[in-house]
């Protein structure tokens, strides 16, 4: 049997109204007996604890109750956090990294993004350890408040935590189901 919603049918539309995408089937993945981390960011609270609250309700509805918050800084330091937990002796089966950029005028923005995107990436390689990317890059305040579920301006929005919450619990699945994966492979490089 297995853990992955196949039904398309469960799906709502995002953002009430906005004309956005479909959004994937709603999971069906069950997190009794996981262990998640959190990380997130103090850049951004409103937001961020919007992202954080979607996706840690998201995770107990099914069923998850082990879950362990950590706070950084800022985005930039999502990576070392998340790669402190996958080493740590919490044996985590996912990680979520919550954040949110707002570009400004500077080149700032694009940095950030990018060592962001590709530190999370590498966490999930060097530890074979599920690390969600939530991560809002955003060109205004107003797609974030969206994006995180706050409704602003007369616009509904929808609260991408929750989506990053399902995606943990079956991608934690998927490596439980696959056991031979968790072996580190640059475990010896890490140290």
């Amino acid at each position: 049997m297995s853990f992955f919603s196949s039904s398309s049918d469960s799906a709502g539309t995002e953002g009430g109204g906005l004309g956005m995408k479909k959004r994937p089937g709603i999971s069906a993945a069950s997190g009794k007996g996981l262990r998640v981390g959190v990380v997130r960011t103090k850049w951004n609270p409103k937001i961020v604890n919007g992202l954080v609250d979607g996706c840690v309700a998201e995770m107990k509805r099914l069923g998850t109750t082990n879950i362990e918050i950590v706070d950084v800084p800022g985005s930039y330091e999502l990576v070392f956090a998340a790669r402190t937990l996958a080493r740590s002796a919490l044996k985590l089966d996912a990680i979520v990294c919550v954040g949110c950029l707002i570009k400004g005028e500077t080149m700032h923005f694009e940095y950030i993004c990018e060592a962001v995107t590709q530190g999370i990436m590498r966490v999930q390689q060097d530890f074979d350890i599920p690390v969600i990317f939530g991560v809002l890059a955003c060109l205004t305040e107003e797609q974030a408040l969206l994006r995180a579920g706050i409704d602003t301006n007369g616009k509904k929005g929808h609260n991408h935590g929750t989506d990053w919450g399902a995606a943990a619990v079956e991608m934690a699945n998927l490596r439980r189901q696959y056991p031979a994966a968790r072996t580190c492979r640059k475990f010896h490089n890490l140290h």
